[in-house]
This record gives structure tokens, sequence and C-alpha cells, in this order.
């Protein structure tokens, strides 16, 4: 008889959990049911309690002196008029946080405030601490500051010719030039491919920078009690910004408390430290006293970290049938003053790019360059949305070119299931068959494409998206979320978890996993997150990682858990002279099912008791009711430089149709329509992920013609954000939305809890090109440059006419 090896104490899946898409049990109250948020109600009656609404006694206001200049040095910075003031408390200068940070370890760059040379309109310089908001606001503007103007970089063709010289580095981070991160990354032979290729396409594309717009502000608070700092913040990493403040403070981690309150909207705007976070908790260790700080909307602008503008490059080739060969491509980025998330940006724009259509062949370069703006960062579908515009416009050009359905022209060259893709990233479970099946259905495609009377059109789109990014921001062997359970002999479970509902439902999300394996009640689960005394790491809301990483851990705890409730209760029947009646005294633990707030014997559910006598027993037992589980991190990615990044658990797929009406006259479209399927994995919520794929196409569809960061280029105004407000910066009200209708498509990956993947971020990015593939079916026109205004309309039609 061969001799197997001990099972692995993790699975590939990153738990201990052996078979995690496995069910616990059927019904319409844990996965698959359509359920409330669990903070819903407090939301919509305006009971919940944001950062800004926390008041604490002796509470000083901060406020933050900002640059005027897009890059010059500082020669002085005069706070004495506005230490002078009645009311002001404090001053803060760079000389008092000195300390570099950065979320990425390797790309350390910011500083608090500014302490040699400010590099945006924006950046900070000095804060101040007063009794009131309105002393800080004049005390802020009493603060003189003397520059020596410098070469202002205010985009990528500029940055790539200079930093050279001390007058035009943006920032001194960059080893060479202007250069963040440049990556370059070739699979295959794509010179010979493209050589080889029966057609061939090139084109440039140009995306712009967009921002979050979130209806929070960000908002800081901290207070100091005994040697504890306590930072209350709307951030959407609280474990990050907990490191970050200890580096920077020079405090010990262990005296240090993060605590999020409930955020008004994130989309990645609040995925690192900002200067306010580490304002407020100094000024607070200086004075004694709480300090808040409350951005105004100007300042949220300046904040950014929103989408980068991108130039790309792409070379297309295929045979005749539309077989893709090989597909090049070069990206000039546009990162801003600072690094923020650029070194994974410049590998995501190219990384992400291999399926769910796959190629022969690939290569990319991407490089990101400092320039004198707000930086950029990751904003929803993080570095890859800008690319997957460019290439399903190439698909697009290609159908039209071999003769082929659009449609048809994916699947021919649908990577597979189950594969390693050209990059060698490897691709679980993939919905892209049924994605296309089910908008190509609802749009009537077949039918109407092509078909429509000038002026209307309707374009389709396909993406892939992230369910977590492999590996930590910084390495270590922990795990990447922690959750613990409690359960009480109340009947309550209570489960504590350090991650960050932003809006997307996460906390809605372990609610449901404990429904679903400990039989408990919605209404009976507490969740508790957000504060790094009481919970265990979770390493924040970004790249779409919480519903996996936290839902297997959350997995682990409760099968752990349950499996204990399951055999105490079996137990008691066994000796219970009235239930050995029905069990016969051959009741085992897997006999025992929890459901719905009560416990019954499977094979005859006449025998059974509530959830909170189940509870009881086992804590009779077994003494208090508690467990952990987290999610672990395993090797995953390319064996190559670079090739882990990029590399996720499992892969979500989207298609869109979008169908448009354009006026030739004004240059002017509407998105009539957008049907969207997306195929997360298993829908744990169905109404919160059709909410997800909604508000994420919503977001794409006004990234198409509205949405675009503008900054002066004269020299008065060099740098200069344009309108700096939401009355100013164009986002579609309710009226000016497109009609939405979501499909689910459920395709079960091994590495999620359920099966689940996401669906927060990756129901955006082929929305874009859904949008400029319709209007080419509408009045035959290539729009290659984001956003679709009516002057590129209009200029595309004149030359359309010329031609």
């Amino acid at each position: 008889m061969t001799q197997r090896d001990p099972p692995p104490t993790v699975f590939a899946h990153g738990t201990t959990v052996p078979d995690p898409v496995a069910r616990a049990q059927e019904g319409p109250h844990g996965v698959g049911a359509r359920t409330r948020k669990v903070d819903g109600f407090a939301k919509a009656t305006g009971a919940t309690q944001y950062t800004d609404d926390i008041q604490l006694p002796r509470m000083l206001h901060a406020r933050i002196k900002r640059s005027t200049r897009a890059h010059a040095r500082l020669v002085k910075v005069d706070t004495s008029a506005a230490l002078a003031m009645p009311g002001v408390v404090a001053v803060l200068t760079g000389k008092d946080l000195p300390e570099k940070y950065g979320v990425i370890p390797w790309t350390r760059d910011e500083q608090a405030l500014c302490t040699d040379k400010v590099r945006y309109v924006g950046d900070a310089i000095a804060a101040v601490a007063a009794v009131d908001e309105e002393t800080a606001v004049r005390a802020a503007r009493a603060i003189v500051v003397e520059y020596q103007d410098l070469v202002a970089v205010l985009d990528v063709e500029t940055a790539a010719r200079t930093g050279d010289t001390p007058e035009s580095k943006v920032n001194d981070a960059a080893r060479h030039g202007n250069i963040t991160k440049r990556v370059e990354l070739s699979f295959g032979d794509v010179t010979g491919n493209l050589a080889a290729s029966d057609v061939k396409l090139e084109a440039s594309f140009f995306f712009q920078g967009t921002t979050h717009a979130a209806i929070e502000p960000h908002c800081a608070l901290a207070t100091v009690e005994g040697d504890v700092l306590t930072v209350w913040s709307a951030t959407q990493v609280p474990h990050y910004l907990h490191r970050e403040l200890a580096a920077v403070l020079g405090m010990s981690p262990a005296r240090i408390r993060v605590i999020q309150p409930p955020v008004g909207g994130a989309f990645g705007g609040k995925s690192e430290p900002f200067d306010l976070e580490f304002v407020v908790a100094r000024l607070a260790l200086m004075t004694g006293r709480p300090v808040k700080c409350l951005y105004t909307r100007e300042e949220v602008f300046y904040a950014h970290r929103g989408r980068h503008p991108m130039h790309m490059r792409y070379a297309l080739g295929a045979d005749n049938t539309g077989h893709i060969k090989a597909v090049q491509a070069a990206i000039d980025i546009d990162g801003g003053a600072y690094a923020s998330f650029g070194m994974i940006t410049a590998f995501y724009a190219g990384q992400l790019l291999t399926g769910p259509v796959g190629f022969d062949s690939y290569a990319f370069t991407a490089t990101r360059y400092y320039t004198n703006k707000p930086a950029c960062g990751p904003k929803r579908g993080h570095g890859s949305v800008q690319p997957r515009f460019a290439l399903e416009v190439l698909l697009d050009m290609l159908a039209q070119r071999v003769g082929v359905d659009p449609m048809e022209l994916r699947k021919r060259n649908f990577a597979g299931e189950h594969v390693t893709l050209v990059n060698g990233q490897k691709l679980g479970s993939s919905g892209l068959v049924e994605c296309l099946d089910a908008v190509a259905r609802a749009s009537g495609w077949g039918a109407r494409r092509g078909k429509l009377p000038r002026g209307r059109g309707l374009g389709v789109a396909s993406s892939m998206y992230i369910s977590g990014t492999n590996y930590p921001v910084y390495p270590n062997d922990m795990p990447q979320s922690g959750v613990m359970v409690r359960l009480d002999r109340s009947g309550r479970v209570t489960v504590f978890s350090g991650t960050s509902d932003i809006g997307q439902g996460s906390d809605s999300m372990l609610a449901t996993v404990a429904a679903e394996e400990l039989g408990a009640r919605l209404g009976d689960v507490r969740v508790v997150t957000g504060d790094t005394d009481l919970t265990p790491v979770d390493l924040g809301a970004y790249s779409s990682r919480i519903t996996l990483m936290a839902g297997l851990a959350a997995q682990e705890a409760m099968r752990s858990l349950r499996h204990t409730v399951q055999r105490a209760v079996a137990q008691h029947w066994n000796r219970d002279d009235k239930a050995r009646v029905v069990t016969q005294g051959q009741c085992a633990a897997s006999d025992v099912l929890l459901s719905d707030g009560a416990v019954n014997f499977r094979r005859d559910t006449s025998l059974g008791m509530d959830l909170a006598a189940a509870f009881v027993l086992a804590e009779s037992a077994h003494g208090t009711l508690s467990a952990s589980g987290g999610y672990r991190t395993t090797e995953r990615g390319g064996d190559y430089r670079g090739g882990t990044i990029g590399a996720s658990p499992a892969y979500s797929t989207t298609a869109h149709v979008a169908e448009v009406e354009v006026d030739e006259e004004t240059g002017l479209f509407r998105i009539v329509k957008i049907w969207v399927a997306h195929d997360c994995g298993r829908a744990l919520n169905p109404m919160l992920v059709e909410g997800q794929m909604e508000g994420s196409t919503s977001m794409g569809a006004a990234e198409t013609n509205l949405e675009h960061m503008l900054y002066g280029d004269t020299a008065a105004r060099a740098g200069m954000l344009v309108g700096p407000s939401l009355l100013d910066y164009r986002i579609p009200t309710s009226l000016d939305g497109p009609d939405l209708e979501a499909f689910i498509v459920e395709k079960p990956d091994d590495n999620g809890p359920y099966g689940a993947k996401e669906a927060g971020e990756g129901p955006l990015h082929s929305s874009i090109p859904a949008v400029a593939n319709a209007i080419f079916d509408a009045v035959g026109i290539r729009l290659t440059e984001l956003p679709f205004t009516p002057a590129r309309v209009l200029a595309a039609l004149k030359a359309q006419r010329r031609g």
C-alpha cells in the first residue's frame, strides 16, 4: 500500500479549509440570498456616524497651508503671524515631520509637510491647530511662504526629456531623469509573429486623468490618552496607516490605535496615508488635545490618487481568421509628483491584459513618469482600465478587418479556463463565453448590430480583473487577512475583522458567511471591523481582495466552530433519553444541521432546538467558543522579475454591450443603455453583486464623455487644477446616466469562498471600449482619445467626410 503524504497545513487557495467551494447548507438565508446590507438601515436613516461626526471635548481644528506653485524651492516659511493669532494653539512645518513615507516600502518619497521644495499646486507646507475652523483657516492664510520657482514638468513628453538637472527633477527619488518606474517584458516571439501576421494593426490611444469624487471628503481626528495615540480616519487601509504613523512619528506600533469609522465612498482614493493623518497625530501629541482635520472639496482634488493619464501605442498581428498572434504595447504613464502605488501601476498596465482574450505572444513597455501635478494612484480597476480600452477597440478593428462578428472574434481567441496565460499567470474559472452570450441575447445583438439607422449603434467589449493581489504590499509571511469569531450563549455571533467596508458591502459578506456556516440569522450576527486594537489584521480594501481573502479566513474560523457545535449537539442527543428515540444513539456530528437560527437532526428534522441552546451545549462542553482563521498567500505568478505582480488567486470576467445615439450636427452622443454580464464565481448576495456591477459600469460610462482632470499650462496658471470642485468637475447625475441591465454569471472558482470572485472593479473595464465601439457602429468613426468630447466627435466626422 502506497503511503500518502499528510495533507498540507495550508491548501493552494490559502487556508486550511479543504474545499472552500462546498456549502454548509442550502436555503434562502445564507449564500445566494438577496438580503439588504447589514449597515443599510443606519446609512439610509442618517444614523451612521462618519469621521467628521465625531466630536471630542477640547477638540482643536487643523488646516493645512498648501503650495500655490507647481514646482519651487521653499526659501522661507514664516509662521510667526499665524502663531500670534488669538485662538491658534500650535503650528507645524516640515521640520516637525521630516520622515518620508509611502505605501510601497521601496518608494517612500513623500513628506507630510514639505521641507525643501513643493512639487505641485496643493502640496502641503505647514499646518495650524486652532480652537475653531474659522480661526484655523485665517491662520493658515497668514503663513507667508517665499518660493524660488523651478521648471514645471506638466506632461510625459516634458518628463521624458528632463530630470537631469536639479531645476527640472520633479522628485529626487527618481534614479533616472523623471522616471518613477519602467517595466519591459516580452513573452514569445513577438517580432516574428507580427512580421508573419496576415493582418497588422497599429493605433495610438490616450486615456485622460480622472478622480474618484467620493461623497465623503478625507477626514482624520487624533487624540492622546496616557501613552496611546488614537487616530480616527476615513481611510480604506487602516493597517497601512497604522504602520506609516509609527514610522513617521517614531513611535512603537503598540502605542498607536487606528479606528476606521464608516466610510462615505473611496474607490481607491483613500488607499494610502495622507498628510492630514500625520498632521493631526503630531498636533495631538504636541498639544495634548484632540485635533481634527477635514479636507475641503478642493483639497480632495489635490489629494487625488485617481486614474493615471496614459499615452498608449499598440500593434496587433493576426491571421486571416482573426486568431491573434502578437500584441505589442508602449505605454507612457503620467504619475504626478509622488510614487503612490505607481510601481504597481506600471506592471498592471501590461500584466493584466493577457486574458480573457488570449494571444500567442505579447510584449509591453510601461514607463511611469513624475510630473508636477497631484499624484495619481489606484482608481477602481487600478492600472488596467486604460490598456483595456485600447485593446478592446483594437479587437473591434480586427473584427472589421477580417469580417468576423466582434462577439465571435472574442470567443475564437478565448484563453480558456484553468490555463496558464502567455505571461505565466494562472487563470482559473472564466465565464467569457457565457458573459458574451448573456449580453448578446439581452441587447438583440444578432438582429440589431450594424442594422440600426445611422446615428445609432451597438458595441461590445470584454475584460478580466483580479480577485486580490496575491502578495502583500510589504513582504511578510503572515496572513493577509485574519478573522476571529466568538459565539455567545445568547445565540449571537460576533465577527471581528480588520476589513474596510467602503460601501462595497464587506461587512454584509462576513455576515453572510456566518449565516451559511453557523446557521445564524443575519440579525443575530454582529460584525466588528476597522479598529486595530480590537480586530486582527486585514490589509485593506484594494485590488478587490476582501471577498476572496477575508471570506476564506471567515470560512476557516467558522467551520471550526461549526464542527465544535455539531459535536456537542450530537453527543447530547446520543445521551438524552428522548432524543435517543429518534437518533437511536447513532447521531454523528455531520447529522447535525445548523440553519436559520435552529438546529435539527438531518434524518428526522422533528428533532431540534434553537441555535442558542446548541451554543450553550457547546460552551458547556468546551468552554468559551471562539476561533480564528486567516488567508495566507501561496506562490503564484510567472518565474521572472515582476511575474508575481498581477498574479491573483482568481480572475473575474465581464462583457458589456453599449447602445449609443450620436448627433452628427453637435457632436454630442448619448449612451442609451448598457447591458453588463459579470462572472463573479458565486454571487454570495446577488443584490449586492448587481449593485456593484451597476455602480462600476456607471463610473466607466462617466469617463467616456464627462470626467477629465485639466491643468493650466500658461506661465501664470502652470500646473493649476482647473475647476477643483464638484460644480466644475463634471460627473453624471441620476438624470445623465444610461439605463443599465445586469446579468450575473456564476463560474465558481476553486480558490474562492463558495467559488466567489470579485465584483466591485471588473465590471468597469469594458464599459468604456463598448461605448467607443458602439459609436463606430453608429457613425463609422474610431475614437481613440478620451473623453469623447463633442469637439473630438465632430473632428472625426469631418475627417470621415474628407476621406
